[in-house]
């Protein structure tokens, strides 16, 4: 899984790409919470992630508590196979997506 963090301001936004799954999502996790500080709008740039699994999900709900403390969290570009377990899973009524 690579991530590319984009710095702008009060503004990170995060590429993913790859699979965010057991094998990354703790690392993604720790990075993410890791460069939370000073950013009051944090985005998920979803369009080459691949593939989702619930650790992943567990990972995305972390930060999303993070930074409603300190702004907000929108997922960006996400594909349709990540946008299915989105919504099977409840998480696209809790989460702000954006296509």
């Amino acid at each position: 899984m690579e991530n590319t963090m984009i710095r702008e301001g009060n503004r990170l936004t995060v590429k993913m790409e790859g699979r965010l799954d057991a094998t990354t999502s703790n690392r993604i996790e720790t990075e993410l919470l890791a460069s939370l500080d000073g950013v009051t709008e944090l985005i998920l740039d979803m369009e080459k992630l691949e593939y989702i699994s619930s650790t992943g999900l567990r990972a995305l709900l972390s930060t999303e508590i993070a930074m409603n403390e300190q702004g907000t969290m929108e997922l960006a570009h996400v594909s349709d196979e990540v946008m299915m377990v989105l919504e099977v899973t409840g998480f696209a009524k809790m989460l702000t997506i954006r296509k």
